[in-house]
């Protein structure tokens, strides 16, 4: 008869548990206590906050080109980020022409800066320990 491949051996292995990234407690789950973090790690969202944060305000047609998005997704992120108060909107008019600029505030510079710092840690705890 054949042996059958794959049978069990009786040698079980060893149980590894998973490796902390020393510098970094905490590092998962995400803190309870900020509701923007979710918020801040969306691609869309973080392009956004990133853009704001080199720029005093964007008008909405800036954005959409700087971040080669359509018009229904940038709008759905953006009203998102001013729901959060990360972001304000100001809304006008440009002689019959409608403006709406958007500007950081001060909690999304926060938020921003928190979650950087956040990325910059994992990278130097992951670069560290490869």
């Amino acid at each position: 008869m054949a042996e059958h491949r794959g049978a069990r051996s009786g040698v079980k292995p060893e149980a590894s548990s998973p490796r902390r990234l020393e510098g970094l407690p905490g590092f998962l789950p995400a803190a309870d206590n900020d509701p923007t973090e979710g918020l801040v790690s969306q691609r869309v969202r973080l392009s956004i906050l990133g853009a704001l944060s080199v720029n005093t305000t964007l008008t909405f047609s800036e954005l959409k080109g700087l971040l080669q998005v359509t018009d229904g997704n940038l709008a759905v992120h953006a009203r998102k980020l001013e729901n959060a108060a990360l972001i304000e909107c100001t809304k006008s008019f440009q002689g019959r022409v409608p403006r709406t600029e958007y500007r950081l505030s001060e909690a999304g510079r926060h938020a921003l800066e928190r979650y950087l710092n956040h990325m910059e840690a994992l990278i130097h705890a992951t670069r560290r320990t490869s």
